[in-house]
């Protein structure tokens, strides 16, 4: 929902900047936002702060968070306010409302847009401080390596809805080019690289008498506040994984551990085919699905839905929502033709090793990672115990 994604990823950002300025010994406030605020850009994506009203179009398009709340405020208002209105039609509405104003911008969806404002929001709130504003930009996190527990994740993240899919053998085609890059960092990885950053922003302003250092509030008119510093927390510059790695390591586990059907006999493991384009997906699924879909559907009513024709319809039926939906959530991910840049997070890497935290618990550099070991023995493993269950 647009309200709800507006008031978590921007009103929550206001907030939480409204505290800040009120702590008058804050070292350093750092904010998680998404390496794909980038939209779907191509080429190397730098690390640098919006500017405040930025969009993704090059047509001089401005963007005012003001404005985007108070319309997704008024049609809630103006939903509420219809008795004719149920709260499934009210949550498509505000569902449609968000994709369609990141759209409009040049984000493909209304997370990655409302993540973006977000940015901007912290950015005008913290203007003019003297508190350093950090801003890291994870890209596809996925279940932890090493510490605390290897394999450990919650909730479903990108990649492994694929794999959920796969396990279920729901999922016989999926939108995505294995020779594209498969921007993907641990999430032991990520919270060592906001450790470090934090340590180091907060280090960079750090006086002797820090209970004396005046509030933001109290600053001198003319001071020049510093922008944000952005970390790319990401993988796809310094040790690119191919999607084609996720494939490969999936047969492999899933041959190697078959999953167990209702009946008690092994599921035989089947391939996915993927489609490297919006347009040969779409005419695939068309083709394959859609059409078999409704002809079925047909016959179904014809018999009146005996010989079990109308369950075995809404089945498959499901199924198919099912492939599109993640199509439509993930595609963007999937299809992304960008690489991040990580100079940033680099310099923070070398001074960690060349100062007093060169140590092995701190680790976020991926070129220390084995893709192929890590997916097979790690990722795959955590994803079917702590998320498939």
């Amino acid at each position: 929902r647009y309200d709800v994604a507006l008031d978590v990823n921007v009103v929550g950002v206001k907030h939480m900047c409204d505290f800040a300025r009120r702590c008058p010994n804050l070292e350093v406030l750092m904010h998680v936002s998404t390496a794909y605020v980038a939209g779907e850009k191509q080429g190397l994506v730098p690390e640098r702060p919006f500017r405040d009203g930025e969009t993704l179009r090059d047509d001089g398009t401005q963007l005012d968070i003001d404005a985007e709340m108070r319309l997704a405020r008024d049609l809630r208002k103006q939903m509420e306010a219809d008795d004719d209105v149920d709260p499934k039609a009210q949550r498509k509405a505000m569902k449609d409302l968000g994709l369609t104003r990141a759209r409009h911008f040049g984000w493909p969806n209304t997370y990655v847009f409302t993540k973006s404002m977000g940015e901007m929001m912290l950015a005008q709130m913290m203007h003019g401080g003297d508190v350093p504003v950090v801003i890291v930009r994870p890209s596809i996190i996925t279940s932890v390596q090493n510490d605390p527990l290897p394999g450990w994740i919650e909730g479903t993240r990108t990649i492994d809805a694929i794999l959920i899919g796969y396990a279920k053998q729901s999922l016989s085609c999926f939108l995505a080019d294995l020779d594209l890059t498969m921007d993907v960092m641990p999430g032991d990885m990520v919270v060592n690289a906001m450790m470090a950053a934090t340590v180091a922003h907060a280090s960079s302003t750090r006086t002797s008498e820090p209970e004396k250092k005046p509030p933001p509030q109290q600053q001198h008119p003319h001071s020049v506040p510093a922008a944000p510093t952005v970390y790319h927390v990401s993988s796809s510059l310094r040790h690119p994984a191919p999607y084609a790695v996720l494939y490969r390591t999936g047969i492999r586990y899933f041959e190697e551990h078959p999953r167990v059907g209702p009946d008690g006999r092994p599921v035989r493991t089947r391939k996915v085919r993927f489609l490297g384009s919006i347009a040969a997906f779409h005419l695939f699924m068309v083709l394959k699905y859609r059409v078999p879909l409704e002809l079925l559907r047909l016959l179904s009513i014809l018999c009146c839905g005996l010989f079990g024709l109308a369950a075995l319809y809404h089945d498959l039926a499901r199924k198919y929502r099912f492939v599109m939906q993640l199509v439509d959530l993930y595609g963007p991910f999937s299809l992304f033709k960008g690489c991040f840049d990580d100079v940033n997070l680099n310099k923070l890497r070398l001074a960690m090793a060349d100062g007093d935290h060169a140590d092995s618990a701190f680790n976020f550099d991926p070129k220390t990672i084995d893709w192929d070991d890590y997916f097979f023995k790690v990722h795959i493993p955590g994803v079917m115990k702590y998320v498939h269950k």
